[in-house]
Parts: C-alpha cells; structure tokens; sequence
C-alpha cells in the first residue's frame, strides 16, 4: 500500500515538474516573440544578403585601411591579432607558469601538459621514426587553427574603410589563408622527405601533388560554410533572438575542433611515411 502511493507521489511530481517546464518554455518563447516585434524596426542593412554572402567568399568589399592607407582584408587583421594573442600567450606561460610546474600538476600544467601531449602523441604514432619537428609543428599548426576559428566567435568590432562596423572573421575563412597553411604543411612533408631520405624521399612526397590542394579546400571550405550560415542567420533580424548564438557557437566549436584535427592527422599520417623507408633501411644497415 505504501509503495502504491510513493508511485503516485513520485508521478505527480514528474508531471508537476514538466508542467513547470513547459511553462517557462512558453515564457521564452513570448519573451523572444515580444524582443522581434519590438525590435523589427530598428533593422538595417547597409548591404543585401546576397552582397553579404557574395563578400564572404570573395572578400572584395568591406576593407580595412591599415596606417599608410593600405586596404586589406578583415581576415588579415584577424590573423595578425590571433599570431600576436598566441606568441604573447605562449611567452607569458613559459616566462610565469613553466617554472613553476610541480611533479603533482595543478590544473592549468595537467590543461598545458594534454594540450602538448595531444599533439605529441599524435605525432608518435604517426611518425614513430621522426617526430620531433612533426610534434613541434603540428601542435602550432592545430593551435593555429583550433585558435583562429574560435576568434570568430569573440566579435571583435573594426570599422571598413566605408565607414561601416564589422565583426573580424577567422583568418582561415579567407582563401589565402587556407592556401598558405596547406602549402606550408606540404612543404614540411616535402622536407621531411628530403631530410630522410634525400632524392627518393623527394619523390616520395611529389607523389602526393594533390595534398595541398585537397588540405586547402577542406579547410575553407569547413570554414566557410559555417561563416555562411551563421551570416545568414544574423541577418534577418526575425532570427537575431538566441538562435544566432546557438548556430554559431555549433558550428565555431565543431569546426575548430574538427579542422584542427584533421589537417594535422593528414600531415604527421603523410609526414610519417616519408619518412619511414629512410629509417627501416638504417636499421637493416646497422643489423
């Protein structure tokens, strides 16, 4: 009998409970409702949403203008601001937090420590026989990355040559910066070949011609076509309520991870075997 009514009370606490939610669900939503017919006629555009998509992929408007009146690409400046930020950040950690590590790690070593490791496992078990300059440069590649596409969502205001407010893209949303790190990556291959197995370890490389081109393309276009939605969706102002925060953390987050990842499993995955006939050969030499 007993256990019949705790059913009953823990049932009607469950109901009571999804009543509440619904509640403050339908709260919301009048709340979002009343922000957009409130706010409805304070939206302008200085440009429509196709020149708005036209120019995030073409980059051929909304310039800065740098001291010396040089125009250039938003993207440009976020980059230079992201380069700054990291060598600034990685200067003050080994200035203030390197020294004093312990062999117990507190939070933030354990933090930098499987941050470092991450990449240096990575570049273990991809490049078993040399790994040491593949570590190093992956874990800059990957925090380059990872880094530069969280930047978009920090909304860091300039204002274009034309007078306008604009929020800096990530650098790599822009084509050349795509282009730059895929050929940057595969010229690291390409030394890393030459270093270990002199002419043959060039040709081993050569044949791989279409890595910085498949590197590039997957790395603007992930990018880009996150920039693309979460532009479109900032741009009607019927959607500028909650769901432009939710569309650009997902896709931000998802592609920052997601890119960074990939493009620096395909170098050390392709680093490692170019490397990898020059060492089994010395191996037999040495045997």
């Amino acid at each position: 009998m007993r256990l019949c009514n705790n059913q009953e009370v823990v049932k009607g606490l469950k109901e009571q409970n999804k009543k509440k939610v619904m509640i403050v669900l339908l709260l919301v939503l009048v709340v979002l409702l009343v922000g957009i017919l409130m706010t409805r006629q304070y939206s302008v555009h200085h440009e429509t949403v196709k020149e708005a998509m036209r120019d995030a992929v073409l980059h051929d408007q909304n310039k800065i203008a740098l001291p010396g009146g040089l125009l250039v690409d938003p993207s440009l400046v976020s980059g230079f601001v992201v380069t700054g930020g990291l060598l600034v950040f990685a200067a003050l950690i080994r200035i203030f937090a390197i020294p004093r590590f312990t062999y117990v790690p507190g939070r933030f070593q354990m933090l930098i420590e499987e941050w470092v490791g991450l990449f240096d496992g990575l570049a273990r078990s991809n490049s078993p026989h040399k790994n040491k300059a593949l570590g190093a440069y992956i874990f800059a590649a990957g925090s380059y990355i990872f880094t530069g596409t969280m930047f978009e969502l920090f909304g860091v205001q300039a204002i274009t040559s034309e007078g306008h407010s604009i929020s800096l893209p990530a650098p790599l949303a822009n084509i050349n910066g795509a282009i730059a790190i895929g050929c940057f990556s595969y010229l690291f291959i390409v030394f890393g070949g030459i270093v270990a197995n002199k002419v043959k370890g060039i040709g081993k490389a050569l044949k791989e011609f279409s890595l910085p081109v498949s590197m590039t393309f997957r790395l603007f276009g992930a990018l880009l076509s996150g920039m693309l939605t979460t532009e479109l969706v900032y741009y009607y102002i019927t959607l500028s309520f909650v769901l432009p925060v939710l569309v650009g953390v997902l896709f931000t987050v998802l592609h920052a991870l997601i890119q960074a990842y990939v493009l620096t499993m395909l170098t050390s995955v392709y680093y490692g075997e170019v490397t990898e006939k020059a060492e089994a050969g010395t191996i037999e030499k040495s045997a």
